[in-house]
């Protein structure tokens, strides 16, 4: 699946899945995403899967969206909760499988987001993360208006949320979002071993504490919460300062 962005492959019961776009910083656009739904659904109903491995290819996990693929999203007028992006927070709500993320490098918007999702998130030293949906003229999504505050308390997720600080893996480890932080050269032998771990645990019992820790109650609540955010995003994506926070974005870009 490669000339989609995404690049998935199976080794010892872990479903390994890799995002192709290492020159546009992994970011992610609306092919990506249908990739990924289909990935992360497809390997969620393999008997062979044990765990899935989210990884970006070269020096970044994801940058998060490509601004630009949002902006000829917002052009076309569609409404955005059907698009695959939101296709994509659902299907990983509903993912039966224990998520590992190895992440190095930039791990912006929804690459941060995501790991609110993962039972593991393995952290080189170089990792950096942030949030910075408002700076845009959006809001937050992939339900993290409920995670966040639920692992951080909500005074440090409004900081979080509201002032897109950036923070690093140490950081990221003090607040619980990061399991473990390692050095860059070593990144993919302790998320592989990460990985290895889980899928050599007894199936049964791990899959019936992921359901007891991830139950259909709590799964509700988070749609929920992802649809919610989905509405605020859409209308944000197709306003004023949306379309100025992006105008000042690229004209950064152009200075730099």
């Amino acid at each position: 699946m490669a000339d989609t962005g995404i690049h998935t492959m199976m080794h010892d019961g872990v479903c390994i899945i890799t995002l192709m776009r290492a020159d546009k910083r992994n970011a992610l656009t609306q092919p990506m995403y249908a990739a990924l739904t289909d990935a992360v659904t497809a390997a969620g109903e393999d008997p062979a899967v044990s765990v899935i491995r989210l990884r970006g290819d070269g020096a970044d996990f994801t940058a998060g969206n490509d601004l630009n693929d949002l902006q000829v999203l917002a052009q076309a007028g569609e409404a955005v909760e059907t698009q695959p992006v939101f296709r994509f927070l659902h299907a990983v709500v509903d993912c039966p499988r224990p998520l590992v993320a190895e992440v190095r490098g930039n791990a912006v918007g929804l690459g941060t987001t995501l790991l609110l999702h993962c039972e593991a998130v393995i952290a080189a030293t170089d990792a950096t993360f942030a949030m910075p949906f408002v700076q845009l003229g959006l809001v937050p999504e992939f339900g993290s208006t409920l995670l966040l505050p639920e692992l951080v308390g909500p005074q440090r997720a409004a900081r979080l949320l509201i002032l897109g600080e950036r923070f690093d893996a140490r950081e990221g480890e003090r607040l619980g979002l990061v399991s473990q932080v390692c050095e860059p050269p070593a990144l993919e032998a302790v998320a592989g071993a990460w990985c290895r771990r889980i899928a050599t645990a007894p199936a049964g019992a791990v899959a019936a504490t992921r359901s007891l820790l991830r139950g259909p109650q709590w799964r509700a609540r988070l749609h929920e919460a992802v649809d919610r955010e989905a509405a605020v995003f859409a209308e944000q994506l197709n306003s004023v300062e949306h379309r100025q926070a992006v105008a000042a974005f690229f004209g950064a870009e152009g200075d730099g």
